[in-house]
């Protein structure tokens, strides 16, 4: 059965997708979810609570997709002290993480647009930028990657990639790439992103 949690969030999700953050009111939610009037009110009362309870969800949307792939969600991964990646790791990382972004684009352009109406919004309320997890644990996951990767500066270089791979999604989302890249959710959108990927990463080990 699904949760009410999951019923008002995920047509929050799409409210902010299709309006931004002016069109989420709690009245929009229980309409758009099919709710009674009253509904998303009374389980959070107050518009910031409604944007926490959005933001986190799209937190474990994302925890979800990088786990299903197989890459760190939570923390960085403990490779062993001596551990290097080979050629063919990183080109089996650039394909996983590719996968995520090309996932992002289609089945989860959603969430995507949603993600960065909330990131403009954590500008004026910060402790929003730590539920999304583009704070200190996607980058201590980087900078782990990049180490085993034999990056010289490895903490530089995993901050770098975090922004270089969130650009490439936004640029596909809503830049230029939206309309000179390969179509998302094709074949040749997945390889345009893993030689993307593949790039970052065998620049920034180097």
């Amino acid at each position: 059965m699904v949760s009410r949690y999951t019923v008002i969030t995920d047509a929050a999700i799409a409210l902010v997708a299709e309006q931004g953050m002016r069109g989420l009111t709690h009245r929009a939610v229980d309409a758009r979810a099919g709710l009674p009037t009253g509904t998303t009110s009374a389980y959070y009362r107050t518009r910031k609570a409604l944007i926490e309870a959005l933001v986190q969800r799209l937190a474990d949307l994302d925890r979800a997709d990088l786990e299903a792939r197989d890459l760190p969600a939570d923390q960085a991964p403990a490779y062993p002290h001596d551990r290097r990646f080979t050629p063919a790791d990183l080109d089996g990382l650039a394909a996983g993480i590719a996968a995520v972004i090309d996932a992002w684009l289609t089945t989860g352009r959603d969430r995507s647009l949603a993600r960065y109406a909330c990131l403009l919004e954590a500008t004026h309320h910060p402790e929003l930028r730590d539920i999304l997890g583009h704070g200190a644990a996607s980058r201590a996951q980087a900078r782990a990657l990049l180490a085993a990767a034999g990056a010289r500066d490895p903490d530089r270089a995993g901050d770098h990639f975090v922004a270089c791979v969130d650009g490439l999604l936004f640029d596909r989302l809503a830049g230029a790439g939206a309309l000179t890249a390969p179509p998302p959710g094709t074949a040749e959108s997945r390889t345009d992103l893993t030689r993307a990927v593949r790039a970052l990463l065998r620049a920034m080990s180097g």
